[in-house]
């Protein structure tokens, strides 16, 4: 069913499709980044915390054979949006969406029992803007309904040893976000600089990290969203043919 403001828009020929809401947000290159950075082997159990609308679970469900995919969603009108997307799929069979605050999945999910643990948090830290926190769209940039902090101890919580974190973020929060992960046991493993152009700063990371690790990181080759022409770049346009997402 789709409701007032909302729309349905195909991600790929096959028919498969996501409902958005064009007066909140919609998603955007992170999710798809982040979806493409992700290694999910064969019947491995993924849980995406802060899942808005599903799409990352629909990415990683098209393209990789998942036990389970479960999706963490606090809000209960993004919550809902999700679960008719899946419905609406016929893929609730494959994807769960949980309306659930990550505080509490510890008493659902209890501890050590996933493999693959994925994450595009909020952004913005609490207390840098005033921010009107029944909006929805501003609890899903800021950190209203939970912090950096919180997302990586949950994070280190669900997963199985030696089972892999990933998460997209902003580059101004890369000392936060080391400092977390170790604190929890999560050693970065991989990380990737996104740029919007060749010119700009970067403005995207992408880090992997496993649950009690050894200490060794890499550095992946930057990716450049724009070219000179503000097209996307080859890099950008392959990732997109990778997800089989229609784009262009």
């Amino acid at each position: 069913m789709i409701l007032e403001h909302e729309r349905f828009d195909l991600i790929q020929k096959k028919g498969y499709g996501i409902i958005q809401n064009k007066k909140w947000f919609s998603y955007g290159i992170d999710a798809v980044l982040i979806s493409h950075f992700s290694s999910i082997k064969e019947n491995d159990v993924v849980m995406d915390l802060g899942c808005g609308t599903g799409i990352i679970p629909l990415l990683i469900h098209l393209n990789h054979k998942t036990s389970v995919i479960h999706g963490i969603e606090k809000q209960v009108e993004v919550a809902d949006m999700a679960k008719r997307s899946i419905a609406m799929n016929d893929l609730n069979s494959s994807i769960k969406i949980h309306n659930l605050d990550i505080q509490e999945l510890h008493k659902k999910f209890g501890k050590g029992n996933v493999d693959v643990v994925i994450s595009n948090p909020p952004y913005f830290k609490k207390g840098n803007a005033i921010v009107n926190t029944g909006d929805v769209k501003a609890s899903s940039r800021h950190e209203t309904t939970g912090s950096l902090e919180d997302f990586i101890r949950v994070a280190a919580g669900l997963l199985k040893e030696k089972g892999s974190f990933y998460m997209v973020h902003r580059p101004m929060r890369l000392v936060d976000i080391m400092y977390y992960c170790r604190s929890y046991n999560l050693e970065p493993k991989e990380i990737q600089f996104i740029y919007p152009h060749k010119d700009n700063p970067p403005n995207i990371m992408l880090i992997k990290c496993v649950k009690n690790g050894n200490h060794e990181l890499k550095y992946l080759d930057n990716l450049y969203v724009y070219d000179e022409k503000r097209n996307y770049t080859d890099q950008i346009k392959d990732i997109y043919r990778t997800l089989n997402i229609d784009v262009f």
